[in-house]
């Protein structure tokens, strides 16, 4: 496997993790004996869409999905034209429609990465059919030092699963907005996720803050959608 690609990093660059366990990591993958998600040139994605200086909001999850054309080096996101089951974005479309009465049509979430949500799991990579297959790899200490980066001014942490949790019990900074939920997997949703109501609790923060709200929705969303 060559050396993965860090020149569109940005802010991010100088972590020190990069030049410190990388290269461990990059050997690591080398060795592996099936495909690896996602594909190698998005495993950095989440960083390069959204760099500490425009980040807002963080949505941490646990790690890419496991399946084959799923994973788009953003949490929680899929390609369009996938085809397959959403599992965990399937629940966060649901989320998404009922915190804001509109449906999400899009199943890529790069809109929310512009927007200034990063959209970061505590592993960014997984092996082909084996969900945590990579949660010791060593990006843990990615997700420390970009957590630790952001820890200097205000932003709304939404922190799903324990994993999430558990790293994000690292922050410090008084003034964060803290959102810890349930996964939104069909195997944990039902423990409260769709109570937590995250959504609306984030843009009120920001229209606290004098900022403009995050569009979960999706500028191609229709405008209302019948409330059951």
């Amino acid at each position: 496997m060559d050396r993965l690609d860090t020149s569109r990093l940005g802010g991010w660059a100088d972590l020190p993790f990069f030049k410190e366990t990388l290269p461990g990591i990059e050997a690591r993958l080398s060795a592996e004996a099936g495909p690896v998600f996602p594909p190698r040139a998005s495993i950095f994605r989440a960083l390069e869409l959204t760099p500490p200086e425009r980040t807002r909001a963080v949505i941490l999850g646990q790690d890419p999905y496991h399946t084959r054309g799923k994973a788009d080096g953003l949490a929680f996101s899929i390609p369009p034209g996938f085809g397959g089951r959403l599992d965990s974005l399937g629940n966060i479309l649901k989320l998404v429609e009922a915190e804001t009465g509109r449906r999400r049509t899009r199943t890529d979430l790069t809109d929310w990465a512009e927007q200034g949500v990063l959209l970061l799991n505590t592993a960014l990579t997984v092996p082909e059919g084996k969900a945590q297959g990579h949660a010791r790899l060593g990006w843990s200490r990615l997700v420390s030092e970009v957590l630790g980066r952001l820890d200097t001014a205000p932003r709304a942490f939404l922190l799903w699963g324990g994993p999430a949790q558990k790293i994000g019990a690292r922050l410090k900074g008084p003034d964060h907005l803290m959102l810890p939920a349930p996964h939104p997997s069909p195997l944990s949703a039902y423990k409260g996720f769709f109570d937590a109501r995250p959504l609306s609790l984030t843009n009120e923060w920001l229209a606290r803050r004098g900022e403009a709200p995050i569009d979960w929705a999706g500028p191609d969303a229709p405008a209302d959608v019948e409330r059951a």
